[in-house]
């Protein structure tokens, strides 16, 4: 195998970060991604068989694309080109493509790895797709970014796609440990360091393995020195993060104050305190897909129909989140969580949930009315199945008599809207309907 890397004779000889030093050169080393490498999974094995095609990598920054990169290199008998997005052009591009055309004419797989591809334009994203078709090169990209608006369609066709998640905060315990026993992370030196103050660091972390190491580094470089022991604290932790007073446990009782004055501050109309407590949870690390999954969740149970768009919004900043990531994401939930502020308000769709729960959970036996059943056989249909059935497009009003509740239910109303925004429109519409059905026997 030959590995080559765009360094120079000068870079081989500068200190490495403590990430670096303890970048996995094996899959067994490699923390997170299970889903993936895991035994018996797919990637596992085709790294394992050396039955590499083309791929990208994607995933929020820190996570193991590059690490993965890396294995494989280790790992193939191919030629492997670390290839970087940001220092390249179309020029070193063709000078690649070339050498890797060579190999190929001596028998010789290329794999060519291209960190942030992303950044490539599409003239140089195309300048690959001649060498991937004729299998001149096997391409390895790494992207932070959605590969499906990012990658150009013809080349993204050609690779598989493989999704990687942010890590725990098990994960990174797991490798904040690896890092202070390790002889190329602190296993030489004598550091004293409490499980919560690596968790903290874990957590500030949020899900990014560079992010918790460089941390570490930074905190045992900041730690208090008594001869030949260094003990690091949680000051030192919360110095080197400006996280002063911020820092929390996730899973603890504070990460459940602060999205209960969140969800409570955006129901009570004061996007002032909201955007505070928004503030005060993304600033102590916490996961902005939480905070957006349960921003999303308050827009159809506090607002609901009173201002449909609201769900529309809280839906886009989720995906903002899952694009962007932090802190850029900040901005997109701010615009969510001030929306959903001054939303009219409305708990009419909850509580006809809750209502049709209980009955659903009480009466699990009640039978489907034989008229609204579809009859798939004939059998079906001699029985009864479909017989009755109203077609509501087939009439002028587009409104039918036909009851659709078992009769134990018959009457029973769930959905209540209020007089809140467009809510009081759709509460007309519903007693036009009722009123309508009253008239006509329904």
């Amino acid at each position: 195998m030959a590995f080559e890397e765009q360094t120079t004779l000068f870079e081989r000889n500068v200190y490495q970060p403590l990430a670096a030093r303890l970048r996995p050169q094996t899959l067994d080393e490699v923390v997170g991604q299970q889903h993936l490498i895991g035994p018996g999974k797919v990637l596992r094995r085709i790294i394992e068989q050396d039955a590499v095609s083309s791929m990208i990598f994607w995933g929020p920054p820190g996570v193991g694309k590059t690490t993965l990169a890396g294995v494989i290199a280790h790992q193939t008998k191919a030629t492997f080109i670390n290839f970087s997005a940001v220092t390249s052009g179309i020029k070193e591009i063709r000078t690649v493509m070339q050498q890797a055309e060579d190999n190929r004419r001596f028998g010789e797989k290329t794999i060519v790895f291209v960190d942030e591809i992303h950044r490539f334009n599409k003239a140089q994203q195309d300048a690959f797709l001649p060498f991937v078709e004729k299998g001149s090169i096997i391409l390895i990209g790494a992207t932070t970014e959605n590969p499906s608006f990012e990658v150009n369609g013809a080349l993204l066709s050609r690779c598989r796609v493989f999704v990687l998640k942010a890590l725990s905060e098990d994960d990174l315990m797991q490798l904040l440990h690896r890092a202070l026993k390790s002889p190329r992370g602190f296993g030489s030196q004598k550091v004293v360091i409490e499980e919560d103050v690596l968790r903290l660091i874990a957590n500030f972390a949020n899900g990014d393995a560079r992010m918790a190491l460089s941390t570490l580094e930074m905190a045992v470089l900041n730690g208090r020195l008594e001869g030949d022991t260094t003990t690091v604290t949680a000051e030192d932790v919360e110095q080197c993060t400006s996280r002063k007073s911020l820092l929390y446990d996730k899973n603890g009782e504070e990460h459940y104050n602060l999205i209960s004055a969140l969800h409570k501050s955006m129901r009570n109309s004061d996007p002032d305190a909201a955007v505070y407590w928004l503030a005060r949870m993304l600033e102590a690390g916490e996961d902005p897909l939480y905070v957006a999954r349960r921003v999303t969740r308050f827009a159809a149970e506090d607002v609901g129909l009173a201002d449909p768009r609201a769900l529309q919004i809280a839906v886009a900043a989720y995906q903002a989140c899952h694009y962007i990531g932090m802190p850029e994401c900040t901005v997109h939930l701010t615009e969510a969580v001030v929306y959903l502020s001054l939303a009219p308000k409305s708990n009419a769709l909850y509580k006809a949930y809750e209502h049709a729960k209980k009955d659903a959970l009480t009466q699990l036996d009640e039978p489907v009315p034989l008229h609204i059943r579809n009859a798939v056989t004939k059998l079906m249909k001699e029985v009864g199945y479909g017989k009755g059935y109203q077609y509501a497009h087939d009439t002028a009003d587009k409104l039918t008599d036909m009851r659709c509740l078992p009769d134990s239910l018959l009457g029973t109303e769930y959905y209540q809207p209020t007089d809140q925004g467009l809510e009081k429109k759709y509460g007309e519409r519903l007693a036009q309907i009722k009123q309508w059905k009253k008239e006509h026997g329904g």
